[in-house]
């Protein structure tokens, strides 16, 4: 059994340029959460146009797995790009993307630029998205730790999206896992994992009792850290599985 809880909020900012959809094609799931860049240029209206294409193209065609990802981060490249040339603001408006497709038997994941999938094990342990971005590149360099990414000053220039170039876009693909093996997904952009660790993730996925239950502890401590901040938008779907 599949269940979710969802959040967008605008946080400090006068345009949430977070959006998200949920996607159902028989007893498979498609979530997808974009954050788009440029503020003038109307990242707001990338995401949202991104989000709803893949909400489409998952429900309206029996493409699953690498096709479908290939199929949906090339058509969401063409439209913003032709939505950059109709409006004369080339690489103004850009947009994030991640995205998981889950069933009861596997699921599988792909993003690019910043926005972030964790998959919760049952054992507590976890695997995360690596960044597209300049903080992650220092991290494998190893000049810089895993945890100085959040409070980077170079963490929102990513390096990754929807709407840089026409060329197909050069997003990072999961293995196909096991349903099974995980207990949780959640999807966020960075203005919500910026502002809480996986240690309280896991501490209250572990205290919670559904996806709504789960998202609104976390989504306390995300306003609670970013209290008296220019909070940034932030958006998370939360998944259980199982």
């Amino acid at each position: 059994m599949i269940s979710y809880s969802t959040i967008s909020e605008k946080g400090g900012r006068p345009v949430n340029e977070d959006s998200f959809s949920v996607a159902k094609r028989g007893e498979s799931f498609c979530f997808t959460l974009c954050d788009g860049l440029g503020g003038h240029g109307s990242g707001d209206i990338a995401s949202k146009g991104v989000a709803k294409l893949f909400k489409a193209v998952f429900e309206q065609s029996k493409l699953n797995g690498k096709k479908f990802f290939d199929f949906a981060y090339s058509k969401s490249n063409e439209a913003v790009i032709e939505y950059q040339e109709k409006k004369g603001n080339t690489y103004g408006t850009k947009t994030t993307v991640v995205s998981l497709i889950v069933d009861s038997e596997t699921c599988m994941w792909s993003h690019l630029g910043d926005s972030r999938l964790y998959c919760f094990k049952k054992d507590s342990d976890y695997l995360r998205t690596l960044d597209h971005s300049v903080p992650q590149m220092l991290v494998r360099s190893k000049e810089i730790s895993e945890t100085e990414i959040r409070f980077h000053p170079d963490r929102n220039k990513i390096l990754r999206a929807i709407g840089v170039d026409d060329e197909k876009p050069n997003y990072q693909l999961s293995e196909c896992i096991k349903t099974n093996e995980c207990s949780a997904f959640l999807l966020c952009s960075d203005g919500f994992w910026e502002l809480i660790d996986e240690i309280h993730m896991i501490s209250l996925l572990k205290a919670s009792n559904s996806p709504d239950e789960w998202l609104k502890k976390m989504s306390e401590i995300v306003l609670s850290n970013g209290k008296g901040k220019n909070m940034d938008n932030y958006t998370a779907i939360a998944v259980f599985v199982g």
